[in-house]
């Protein structure tokens, strides 16, 4: 049931998150800082649980011992899935309206062309060929001439947004769909946004449903397997993706984020408890251990289940997430402040890092959770490291 967004002051969107944008002090906001890096953190350690312990796509896997072992990487990818990369996108999407204020229309998209579009084409065209070149010879002998190789890589299918880009790759296309509509539909911007009550748990358990709906009607067209190759385009959880981006695009005007009240952040981090306790007994209903197929798409009772576990699970996580950290790490010393410059690097070079340190392991005979583990505890400080270091190139202060 697995598939496979600074600095004081008026920060930049970078992506895979937003940062910052607001035009009021940056302080109150740096929890949003930290809750990037958390989730970069957490895409990280997804993939790892990828190569060791759950299904999903990476180009370096390695065989599973057990059946527990496959649980609780399944079970580990799953509830992240569910959630993660849609606050990823709500973040991002909550600080868009306020840059295209600020900017105009022109100023706008070439900022963001800049800090999205050019990470995305040197990645697709030039990082992630050379890594997978460098990969097929490590590990299948490969002995095509790189000149060779280049074209045949794109026969493939991928022609843009390959491994963690295609976040990138969908936030740009989001941001246009916006710019445009703001061309187009001319609502009159707000000097500064409004202090609006936080949506009722009665509108939040509605929008959890409409989404778990929409959600079931693309996957019966399209299930969990399915992408768009040539953009790798994950099209069965853009419902989600598209409804989280307007959640935050809605909620920047009507502050949300800042008045996310206590009662509301504690009844959803009691669904989300609950959620979480019915998807062992709905997984073994559904015969998730012989086949995990129905929970995918289509006319079944398991996909409908799935369907409203996730969006349920999304906006309760969402939701006592965000209360969480404004609450307790709205702060940064000098390592979370690192971490936070560094995480979206982090995350663009997070395939060949981690598949670097994959291989490294490859020959320890130690136990796939505890590999994890240690590949965890190698490859997180690496990319975070990397991704600090690129910072120093030249003209890279604006992209990254």
């Amino acid at each position: 049931m697995t598939t496979d967004a600074q600095t004081m002051g008026e920060a930049t969107i970078a992506s895979p998150i937003a940062t910052n944008e607001r035009s009021k002090t940056s302080s109150r906001l740096l929890y949003v800082d930290n809750m990037r890096t958390f989730l970069t953190i957490l895409v990280l350690l997804h993939h790892i649980m990828i190569v060791y312990a759950a299904s999903g796509s990476w180009p370096y896997i390695e065989g599973r011992q057990d059946l527990v072992t496959t649980i609780v990487g399944n079970i580990f990818c799953t509830i992240n899935q569910a959630y993660f990369m849609g606050l990823f996108l709500l973040i991002s999407a909550y600080f868009v309206p306020g840059s295209y204020d600020r900017k105009g229309t022109v100023h706008f998209w070439k900022d963001r062309l800049v800090r999205l579009g050019i990470p995305l084409l040197i990645y697709s065209w030039l990082v992630h060929p050379l890594f997978y070149y460098w990969f097929l010879r490590a590990t299948e002998g490969l002995y095509t001439s790189l000149w060779d190789f280049y074209p045949e890589y794109f026969s493939y299918g991928y022609l843009i947004g390959v491994g963690p880009m295609w976040f990138v790759e969908t936030l740009l296309i989001f941001t246009l769909f916006y710019a445009v509509w703001r061309k187009v539909a001319r609502p009159r911007p707000m000097v500064q946004p409004i202090q609006a009550s936080f949506p009722s748990n009665r509108t939040l358990a509605l929008f959890a449903l409409s989404m778990a709906l929409a959600s079931f009607i693309v996957r019966l067209k399209f299930p969990m397997d399915w992408n768009f190759k040539p953009m790798n385009l994950q099209l069965p959880y853009f419902a989600q993706y598209i409804a989280m981006f307007i959640a935050g695009l809605v909620g920047y005007r009507q502050s949300w984020l800042e008045n996310i009240p206590a009662r509301t952040a504690r009844f959803w981090l009691w669904v989300t408890g609950v959620v979480l306790l019915m998807y062992v007994p709905g997984a073994l209903l559904g015969g998730a251990l012989e086949s995990d197929q129905p929970f995918k798409g289509g006319w079944h009772w398991q996909t409908a289940f799935y369907d409203l576990w996730e969006a349920y699970l999304c906006v309760g996580v969402c939701i006592g997430l965000l209360y969480l950290f404004r609450r307790y790490a709205n702060h940064q010393g000098s390592l979370t402040v690192f971490f936070s410059r560094s995480a979206y690097a982090a995350y663009i070079v997070q395939v060949p890092v981690i598949t670097g340190v994959a291989l490294l392991f490859r020959d320890f005979s130690f136990h796939p959770l505890l590999k994890f583990a240690l590949a965890a505890l190698v490859a997180v400080p690496v990319c975070f490291g990397i991704g600090a270091l690129l910072r120093f190139l030249p003209y890279t202060d604006r992209v990254l």
